[in-house]
């Protein structure tokens, strides 16, 4: 219903904005990261999503489209509500989120307050598995359209797949990370020049 919200910060709470715009003040739950980062009376854009309740209409503001995708990837996770997924966007980065998926690090979850390790492994499977599903054959036919010949496959796989994790079709995270790579780069940071290229 709501793509995004542009307007001035009205109010900051310990979870929650008021963002005013037309006259009308919205109050949107934003990750913590956001909260340190934002300040009462800046001009902002807030990417949204409203999570209709049989009590309550609540939206939640992300200062990325990646952060926002990151939150609806994990709430497509049984069991997994707003509130835990706006603890994990708050604490791990969309570009470390898709890795440590890929890697089994439930530990990188269970940092967030209110995820414990059975929440952790169960975001790992069904993540990884719904990646492969839509993947198919996407990750054999990777070369086509860039020249990967003399890169290796298996740094190149993880961090198209990590983008896909957040949402991204193999095509645009292909152009992505073929943008962007280098053999001297990690994964994360290659991850991370590549989100910042498919920034709009």
């Amino acid at each position: 219903m709501f793509a995004y919200i542009k307007g001035t910060l009205a109010y900051k709470g310990n979870d929650a904005i008021v963002v005013e715009t037309g006259g009308i003040g919205y109050k949107v739950t934003v990750p913590v990261t956001a909260l340190e980062a934002l300040k009462v009376g800046m001009e902002l854009k807030l990417h949204t999503y409203l999570n209709n309740r049989e009590d309550a209409w609540l939206l939640f503001g992300f200062l990325t489209e990646e952060e926002l995708k990151m939150f609806e990837q994990l709430l497509k996770v049984s069991g997994v509500g707003p509130k835990a997924a706006m603890s994990l966007v708050s604490h791990i980065p969309p570009s470390r989120f898709g890795l440590a998926v890929l890697t089994d690090d439930a530990d990188a979850f269970v940092k967030a307050p209110g995820i414990g390790k059975k929440t952790a492994l169960r975001i790992i499977f069904e993540l990884k598995d719904k990646l492969k599903k839509e993947q198919g054959s996407g990750l054999k036919a990777i070369s086509a359209g860039a020249d990967w010949d003399e890169k290796p496959a298996g740094k190149i796989q993880e961090a198209v797949s990590a983008l896909m994790m957040l949402g991204y079709s193999s095509q645009e995270a292909n152009r992505a990370v073929s943008s962007v790579y280098s053999d001297d780069k990690s994964l994360e940071t290659i991850i991370r020049d590549a989100l910042k290229g498919l920034v709009v």
